[in-house]
């Protein structure tokens, strides 16, 4: 899993700024932690999309220190984040892919769109392509 730590720093209103060291992009604000954490993967995932959209390497999570507000990406964002991140440290663009997984680009798309339920199976099909294999362990 792919687990951000936060920082939140006091506003002079009463709010936080919600910040992600290991992605500068990501920033918004809440009223409290539990606000934080909800705004924050919020946040996180929009600046993902920002690093999709310009076909960059997103930055892998720092360890958390002890007791800091961290936000845990959801499996398939995980997954998705990494199936981009190893189409770009390879340069195999969607056109690439789609063509070594016999699909039209519409489909590849859709593999790194955060929005879209994707099955787990084309995602594991598709770091197949790329020579890579996806592992899920529980802790």
């Amino acid at each position: 899993m792919l687990t951000y730590p936060l920082t939140l720093t006091p506003d002079d209103n009463g709010t936080f700024l919600v910040q992600f060291p290991d992605v500068p992009e990501a920033i918004t604000v809440a009223d409290d932690e539990t606000e934080a954490l909800v705004n924050g993967q919020e946040a996180l995932e929009a600046a993902i999309e920002i690093y999709f959209d310009e076909k960059r390497v997103v930055p892998h999570p720092s360890k958390p220190k002890r007791g800091q507000l961290s936000v845990t990406l959801p499996a398939l964002v995980a997954a998705k984040v990494l199936l981009a991140n190893e189409m770009v440290s390879q340069g195999v663009r969607k056109a690439e892919l789609a063509r070594r997984l016999n699909v039209h680009m519409p489909q590849v798309d859709r593999l790194v769109d955060l929005r879209h339920s994707s099955k787990l199976e084309n995602i594991e099909l598709a770091f197949q392509k790329l020579g890579k294999s996806l592992d899920i362990r529980v802790v």
